[in-house]
């Protein structure tokens, strides 16, 4: 009869060389069949028929017999009975493992025999006892018919290799949850990255979410990041063959610094290579290895186009284990986005740098077409930017007013000299020409995008607050605030700076006709926020500084 054979999870060839738990296994198993069956089992390798492990006490079957079928049986992949002639029969069938092929087996007596007919002397033979012990384990034994064995032996092997596929089917189970976890958790991880690709976020500050949340997934001791300028992909040393000064961050133990890591990839040359670098102790253990504090690493790229803006390390396994592709997969990833942000920030900090030149190109333009106001530009973009600060704006409006403050005239360019440059009262003529200026300017602007937010202060500076302003008559807080925060820092320097055909007006007459157009001329939280600023305004008008940055947390004090 055809019955699959059941499977187990063992290892191991002798009984000697079981480990414990596997030996109690098969005693557990030798235990469950003797429940069923009512006699103890033996356990043989299925491809030797070496015994394994043998019944409790001393009759389980010819030892040569037994040793000489298990083959057989587990070819067949069926249970076998044998000698059912001599009043008993010896029940043998496969167990499946994932490592070797058993064979269990166990002496039965056979119903339907007498006593008288029962020939001992052959029963001994097959269960290789004397005959006196064949007759007495004989008269101990309950009779089993060959059809009841076999029923009882599907009924019994299926029921274990049920239990066995359970338990293979809940090993996958845990598995894939287990699988299924980890690839949530870095899931999780990579868009919560995604989400923080913002501009704003520095290399930095990417990176120390990086490296603290992986360190909730990778098994490793520490995390680091080295950043290093994108110029110097090709060597991360420079002529002397010192390591130029790298920004590094760390999570959890990392028992490497900046330098070491830096020699790491010169030694390693990975800033040619380009791609992730594994090493386990097959590597670390040699002895030419020269970083004894790193036993076990990841390296990666942060690399974008041509790029490489530095290195991201897991170092130093959880359990002294190897690193795999899975934690190297992880990294890699995560490296790229780290890349591409650091590519960005790159990028955006060209366009800065561009639009930087540009607008202070547009300035000096500004100041040799009218000389005689030569830094007045520069000084209303200081004024708008600490009346800003006194009315509350944030860094981002002060980055915004100082360069509208910069440009806040450059349409001075479209205005005939000899009109910007007369030193005497203009005509009506005259001074509806220069009031073309705000438009002009504009007009110059428009095109590009990177100044798109600067265009309503260069539009709108010369509006009033009662609305009798130019070039479109705005009224109130219809005008835009940085607007009306430029025309009193305008209206400020052109005041109190000296002309060639006047001198500056003194700080009395300034604060009177503040004080008179509030409200009318001006907006009055702009001029209440002029006069309490008014110790750091005059400062700012005595005092000649460097070209500043668009950053005004850059500026120096």
């Amino acid at each position: 009869m055809s019955m699959p054979p059941a499977s187990l999870s063992l290892t191991g060839n002798t009984v000697g060389a079981f480990v414990p738990a596997v030996r109690h296994r098969l005693k557990q198993l030798s235990t469950e069949l003797q429940n069923y069956f009512g006699v103890p089992f033996s356990f043989r390798d299925g491809r030797s028929g070496e015994l394994i492990l043998p019944a409790e006490g001393h009759c389980y079957g010819d030892e040569d017999l037994l040793a000489s079928i298990s083959p057989g049986v587990v070819k067949e992949g069926t249970a076998m009975f044998v000698a059912e002639e001599a009043g008993c029969t010896l029940l043998a069938f496969p167990l499946k493992d994932e490592h070797q092929d058993l064979v269990a087996s166990a002496p039965f007596r056979l119903a339907n025999t007498s006593t008288a007919a029962v020939d001992f002397s052959r029963m001994a033979k097959v269960l290789s006892v004397s005959p006196r012990d064949a007759k007495r384990w004989y008269h101990r034994q309950t009779e089993w018919t060959i059809p009841a064995l076999q029923r009882m032996s599907s009924v019994v092997l299926g029921k274990m290799s049920a239990e066995s596929e359970i338990v293979r089917l809940t090993e996958e189970i845990d598995k894939v949850s287990d699988s299924l976890s980890s690839t949530y958790e870095e899931i999780s991880l990579l868009y919560g990255l995604t989400q923080n690709l913002r501009i704003s976020s520095s290399d930095a500050q990417l990176g120390d979410l990086a490296l603290n949340w992986l360190l909730e997934v990778i098994p490793c001791r520490g995390l680091s990041i080295l950043f290093q300028q994108p110029g110097n992909n090709r060597d991360a040393h420079n002529a002397d063959g010192n390591p130029f000064s790298s920004q590094q961050l760390t999570a959890g133990d990392c028992p490497a610094d900046a330098q070491m890591l830096s020699q790491l990839v010169h030694h390693l040359n990975l800033n040619q290579k380009r791609s992730a670098f594994v090493a386990n102790q097959r590597v670390t253990e040699r002895s030419d290895w020269p970083f004894h504090e790193i036993r076990q690493i990841i390296a990666v790229p942060l690399v974008e186009s041509e790029n490489i803006f530095g290195w991201l390390f897991a170092i130093n396994h959880n359990e002294e284990k190897g690193f795999g592709t899975v934690e190297a997969s992880l990294l890699s990833s995560v490296g790229t986005i780290l890349g591409i942000h650091s590519g960005n920030i790159e990028l955006y900090r060209r366009q800065s740098e561009f639009v930087t030149s540009v607008v202070h190109a547009l300035t000096s333009a500004i100041d040799a077409k009218d000389p005689y106001t030569c830094g007045h530009s520069d000084r209303v973009a200081r004024l708008g930017v600490r009346l800003a600060q006194e009315l509350g704006l944030d860094n981002q409006a002060l980055n915004l007013m100082y360069m509208a403050g910069l440009l806040h005239d450059v349409g001075k360019i479209g205005i005939d000299d000899c009109v910007l440059r007369k030193p005497g009262r203009l005509t009506d003529e005259e001074y509806e020409h220069i009031k073309l200026h705000p438009e002009l300017g504009c007009n110059i602007l428009a095109g590009l995008k990177q100044l798109k937010d600067v265009l309503p202060v260069v539009l709108h500076h010369h509006e009033q607050w009662d609305g009798k302003g130019y070039p479109y008559g705005l009224v109130g807080e219809t005008i835009p605030l940085m607007a009306r925060i430029t025309a009193v820092a305008d209206s400020y320097d052109a005041m109190s700076s000296d002309r060639p055909y006047r001198k500056g007006m003194p700080a009395e007459k300034v604060d009177q006709i503040f004080r008179e157009g509030s409200g009318t001329q001006w907006d009055p939280k702009v001029v209440e926020a002029f006069f309490a600023a008014r110790d750091d305004i005059q400062l700012i008008m005595r005092e000649e500084r460097a070209e500043l940055g668009f950053d005004v947390n850059n500026w120096a004090s």
